[in-house]
């Protein structure tokens, strides 16, 4: 171990409040002395690898990562030449081809419903709740549901798309609410086996398939948790989608979580092992995307909502984990640094969370705001 990387991390997590084998809950208890080459060679890989490796712990995880965060730490060291190859790599190939954006969404989405069974509320809606009148999950995600119908405008015997569906959760709801039919896409094979299961009984029709080849016209698109998928060589290619499929004089509504600056490369921990090829738009890189043709009636930002959402989720399987035991240790301990991350991201308001309500620019009636 070299004695330069433990004195200048010791030095940047002492800016922060952060101590190293001390007793307070956000200090990082080492267990590898190897940690600190690791961190200054890799950064955020190193330092989420090493977690999944056991080198080290820490009680209250999501604080001492907001400080990291908040006080960009990780932005003090030089980055590594992998690193520096990535961000190369991501500027010249199109990471979310078809083909790459279905693998990419099987990474993540086909790990196994017995793990989101038992993380997510019982509708398995895996995207930010809305907890400005919720104390539960459960109500919080209905709330966030609900949200999006009403600032849709949906009216019975509407047509709806929902780009990325996931479980089928959004247009169930919608369908079962405010008597809508409509079709949901999702990549993923494991998503499109319980999305089907539970909108049988419905107008509803999901299909396995890239949004990229959607047919037909809708009344109202919406997609949730998608755009961050989208990658930013093919954000102008997805509106021009939406713009194809989308009637005269129809909204559309996109929820996703947003970045501060725009990037064409995501975070390598994430990369790596949650969100392969995933990329968080910018403000810029998104409303850029959609000129000159969109109008953007609304935009809604709720980040802080995202980190008592995965804070509850993390304790859900947390708490669950024996039920399921062929996830194993690395894994687990893997999927908490992801959970706990990403939380300390929206807590130090580097992530943000986005609902923005849009429709073709033309001579249309006013748009009111919901809330």
């Amino acid at each position: 171990m070299s004695s330069g990387s433990r004195q200048l991390a010791e030095r940047l997590l002492a800016g922060v409040g952060v101590t190293i084998n001390g007793s307070e809950p956000t200090s990082i208890r080492v267990h590898d002395e190897r940690l600190w080459d690791r961190v200054i060679a890799q950064r955020q890989l190193g330092f989420g690898e090493a977690y999944m490796d056991g080198w080290w712990d820490c009680d209250q995880m999501d604080e001492m990562l907001t400080r990291v965060i908040a006080g960009d730490l990780l932005g003090e060291i030089r980055p590594s030449v992998r690193v520096v190859a990535q961000v190369l790599r991501s500027n010249l190939v199109n990471l979310q081809t078809k083909k790459r954006a279905e693998t990419n969404a099987r990474h993540h989405y086909d790990i196994g419903n017995d793990l989101y069974q038992r993380m997510l509320d019982p509708r398995m809606v895996y995207s930010c709740a809305y907890w400005q009148n919720a104390t539960t999950l459960d109500d919080a995600q209905v709330a966030k549901l609900d949200l999006i119908c009403r600032k849709l405008g949906l009216e019975p015997g509407m047509k709806v798309l929902d780009i990325g569906c996931g479980w089928g959760g959004f247009l169930r709801y919608a369908a079962e609410h405010y008597g809508v039919s409509g079709v949901g896409i999702t990549p993923a094979p494991q998503q499109v086996s319980i999305a089907t299961e539970r909108t049988a009984h419905l107008p509803i029709e999901i299909r396995q398939m890239d949004y990229r080849d959607v047919t037909g016209t809708f009344d109202r698109i919406v997609s949730v948790g998608m755009m961050e998928h989208v990658g930013p060589k093919n954000l102008r290619a997805f509106f021009d989608v939406c713009n194809a499929r989308l009637v005269p004089g129809g909204l559309m509504l996109h929820h996703l979580i947003g970045g501060l600056v725009s990037k064409n490369h995501s975070d390598p921990f994430f990369d790596r092992y949650i969100f392969p090829g995933g990329v968080l738009p910018s403000m810029a890189q998104f409303s850029g995307a959609s000129e000159p043709d969109w109008v953007i009636e609304d935009m809604h930002n709720f980040g802080p909502d995202y980190d008592r959402t995965l804070m509850a989720w993390h304790d859900n399987i947390e708490s669950r984990w024996s039920e399921i035991p062929t996830y194993d240790e690395r894994f687990k301990r893997m999927w908490k640094f992801y959970l706990l991350g990403s939380a300390a991201g929206f807590r130090s308001r580097s992530l943000q969370l986005w609902q923005y309500v849009m429709r073709r620019k033309g001579t249309l009636p006013r748009y009111t705001p919901v809330r």
